[in-house]
């Protein structure tokens, strides 16, 4: 008789990371079916409350049954092999605790959602099955109930098929390929496929293919194509086949093709194939470095013996491009994986093809607007060690390395590399480099404009600095002139919104077949429609914000959540019909240029022309091939685009950015105009950049004039010492949220006064209402903290942080109201 107390210590637990917005790990019960295929890093299916069923990943796995609850049977392993590797384990553990977060919120962030399967996932044959496994009675049924209802969820199948337990079969089903598991019927899996064509066995047989062109003798159509195939496909390989498109594209005979199969002298079949190609095995040369380049490169690598991080403090169009690709295939020839940071979708358009001349499709890519199919795949081929060089936008630091050697961070200063919403609001520059330490990797920061912070720890010698200031073949640096507005507005000089310099020298431009950019980071037509005669403005229901005029939908949309209302024909607070357009954005912008110039070809790059996948690509690659004469764009036309007839640029409104209401809006107007002029004049032709404003004598305009990067940062460093801000500080952002504005504002002067006791009055700043206060109907007020690094203990700070808003929280009348944490907000 077996000893009670032997068998409970016989028993194993796993720790899980949920995908829900919860503080702990779950314990979950490991059943004896499935001990010793349960490993950290597999993801499991669980059962989540009453009726949730979802996928969570392994942490730990232990023999402590825990003491608060009774736990429940995972109910099945997906894996074979780790999906997230210890690295990944470790990173999700820092970014909780770094930035306040649950570890399911760091878990949905870091899993594609491809790999995610939940009690809402459905299911549907398929199309590309082409196996021959062998399925039971219950996978037959199931089949079955699939070719009825073609699509399915997990519970509808169970309920359908009369089984309790359904994922044991869905995991069967899916190692044999014959069904396909996707999130939401608009994610539809389809795998991507290719049709082929190959010869009938039959024919394989010498004798029997003689006898076939015996057959087809008097058939010359057909013999011409059956010869052209054997000439591509040797018999031996025949069940390879080969690309009907191919076929068609050599014989022009897509009838006879199809002739052919209805004989069944040829067999049409599908293959599944990667969504990036072959793996190319041709090497191309490297770029060859001028000598200042070369010189920075040796730099970087002799600072590297001694420092983890360096920072590249090149200019504009000085090509630390060029410098980077050496560095990745360093790397990559000593055995290392490499992660090259992009802050935007739209630059690694451009780059990933200057990238593939050099390193082929070896090269993984990884960014939100690929499909979820893509995004695993690229996972899926790190882990397989097909790609051992990713480059990506934020999202690519969660990638599976577990080698990697080199981390390189372009344009390092971008506000983008910071998640916004939903938690965790990670900086992916800062989790770099805390991933690079975990690897024993070295990381490169590079920038024309380096973020304050980042300058300040190389002069205090706690990162490498070096420095390239020589454009790439000497080409100078843009002349940059101030057009000032006040003036020509006094005068009645204006054009619509355009200056006399700015359409004097866009007219030149195009009479000289050269192209132009014009920056303005505000989409839309008008920011605002207003009343002539009450002063009324039209805003939006749900937030506290003014409604922008979209003039090709002709609608007034909110940014921010997305309602939108059809333009009224009177003022809804006085009956007026004197409605009029306020300020422009880049929509209106480009119906002025078109009437101002209309031989011009005008193209338009924000989010509302680049929704669809390619939609970047189509528009940069008209730029690049000179179908457009003048690209109008946000922010993301500002950086890291190498346009080689571009000689003009124009920003149309500086005054908006400089006087903003925040510590750092000189840094990042000054990062955004300089980067923006880097685009002028790339080649062999000194650019010209106009920037408009109403006060041209700024002490910022000067410095973008001058191009005085380290002038910034003395005058910004001293006022950031005196004010305690950033470098000298660590700033947490505590956003209290909840429909009700008088709880919302209850709560954070409750919080204030709980915090302050422990941290100090001057410490905890607020609760202050900010300049939006109501977002999608909730009301926000902010509490800021700024805690000196010499000065507090900064764990213990967040410990404090978290423990109090948890007091706060199990107040019955707090109940309800949501608190954001934002470490590091920019």
């Amino acid at each position: 008789m077996s000893n009670p107390l032997q068998q409970k210590e016989a028993e194993l637990y796993a720790d899980l990371i949920v995908p829900a917005p919860v503080p702990n790990l779950y314990t979950y019960s490991i059943p004896d079916h499935l001990k010793g295929l349960v490993h950290p890093g597999f993801r499991v299916i669980v059962r989540f409350g009453k009726k949730k069923i979802v996928t969570a990943v392994v942490a730990h796995i232990h023999n402590n049954p825990p003491q608060v609850y009774e736990t429940k049977d995972i109910m099945e392993v997906l894996d074979d092999e780790p999906t997230m590797n210890s690295f990944q384990l470790r990173m999700l553990h820092w970014m909780q605790d770094y930035y306040l977060s649950t570890p399911g919120e760091v878990l949905n962030a870091a899993l594609p959602s491809g790999l995610k399967v939940h009690s809402q996932s459905w299911i549907q044959l398929n199309s590309s099955y082409s196996g021959d496994y062998p399925f039971s009675d219950t996978e037959e049924n199931i089949i079955g109930i699939l070719q009825i209802k073609l699509e399915i969820t997990f519970d509808e199948l169970a309920k359908m098929a009369g089984i309790k337990n359904i994922f044991p079969h869905i995991k069967s089903l899916l190692a044999k390929e014959k069904i396909v598991v996707f999130e939401e019927v608009k994610e539809k899996f389809t795998p991507k496929t290719i049709k082929k064509i190959k010869l009938s066995p039959l024919y394989e047989d010498q004798k029997n293919l003689q006898n076939l062109f015996l057959t087809l003798e008097k058939k010359p159509q057909q013999t011409d194509v059956l010869l052209h195939y054997l000439k591509q496909v040797p018999i031996q390989k025949n069940s390879e086949g080969l690309e009907k498109k191919r076929l068609v594209e050599v014989t022009g005979a897509d009838s006879t093709i199809r002739t052919l199969v209805k004989k069944e002298i040829f067999e049409e079949f599908e293959e599944v194939v990667s969504r990036f190609g072959k793996i190319s095995k041709e090497k191309q040369d490297l770029p060859v470095l001028s000598e200042h380049q070369e010189s920075a490169r040796q730099e970087i690598m002799k600072l590297f013996q001694n420092q983890e991080t360096v920072l590249l403090h090149g200019i504009t169009g000085s090509g630390k491009t060029e410098i980077f690709i050496h560095l990745i295939t360093q790397a990559l020839q000593s055995g290392m994986q490499v992660l090259y940071l992009l802050p935007e979708i739209a630059l690694t358009t451009q780059m990933v093809v200057r990238l593939k001349k050099v390193f082929g499709d070896k090269m993984g890519i990884y960014h939100s607007k690929f499909s979820v199919n893509e995004r695993v795949e690229t996972w899926k081929g790190i882990i397989s060690g097909r790609f051992s060089f990713v480059i990506g936008v934020r999202s690519s630091i969660f990638l599976p390395f577990d080698n990697l050697g080199l981390i390189i961070v372009d344009e390092e200063h971008e506000t983008s590399y910071k998640q916004q919403e939903p938690a965790p609001r990670y900086h992916a520059r800062d989790t770099a480099l805390v991933l690079a330490k975990m690897h024993g990797a070295k990381t490169l920061l590079a920038s024309a404009t380096p973020s304050i912070e980042s300058y300040h720890l190389c002069l205090t010698g706690r990162r490498g600095l070096v420095t390239l200031n020589k454009r790439f073949g000497d080409t100078p640096l843009p002349e940059i002139i101030i057009s000032d507005t006040r003036r020509a507005k006094k005068f009645k000089e204006m054009h619509n919104d355009f200056s006399p310099m700015v359409l004097g020298a866009l007219e030149e431009c195009l009479k000289n077949k050269e192209q132009a950019i014009i920056f303005r980071n505000r989409r839309g037509f008008s920011p605002y429609l207003t009343c002539e005669e009450c002063a009324h403005v039209f805003k939006c229901t749900n937030c506290d914000v003014s409604l922008t005029y979209h003039m090709h939908s002709n609608n007034l949309r909110c940014h921010y959540c997305g309602y939108r209302e059809e333009v009224a024909k009177e003022c809804h607070a006085c009956g007026s019909t004197r409605i009029a357009t306020t300020g422009f954005g880049t929509e209106k912008i480009e119906q002025d240029l078109s009437l101002l110039l209309p031989n011009a070809k005008i193209s338009r790059m924000d989010t509302d022309t680049v929704r669809s996948k390619n939609g970047y690509e189509k528009i940069i690659k008209a730029f690049e091939s000179k179908e457009t004469d003048i690209l109008i764009g946000t922010q993301m036309v500002s950086k890291g685009f190498d346009f080689g007839n571009v000689s003009t640029v124009a920003i149309m409104d500086a005054d908006q950015m400089l006087n903003f209401p925040d510590f750092r809006s000189f840094e990042k107007t000054f990062q955004l105009l300089v980067q923006v002029s880097g685009r002028a004049g790339r080649r062999d032709k000194r650019g010209k950049v106009i920037i408009q404003s109403s006060d041209p004598q700024h002490r910022i305009l000067k410095k973008v004039i001058d191009n005085d990067y380290t002038g910034l940062f003395k005058e910004e460093l001293a006022e950031r010492e005196t004010f305690l801000y950033p470098p000298f500080s660590r700033i947490i952002k505590i956003t209290i949220r909840h429909t009700d504005r008088n709880l919302a504002e209850r709560a954070a002067y409750k919080l204030v006064n709980l915090l302050r006791p422990n941290l100090g009055n001057h410490r905890v700043l607020g609760p202050e209402w900010p300049i939006i206060s109501k977002i999608r109907n909730y009301y926000l007020i902010n509490i800021l903290l700024k805690l000196e690094k010499n000065k507090v203990d900064i764990p213990y700070a967040k410990q404090l942080i978290k423990k109090e808003t948890v007091n706060l929280l199990n107040e019955k009348t707090f109940r309800q109201i949501q608190v954001i944490f934002d470490v590091d907000p920019v």
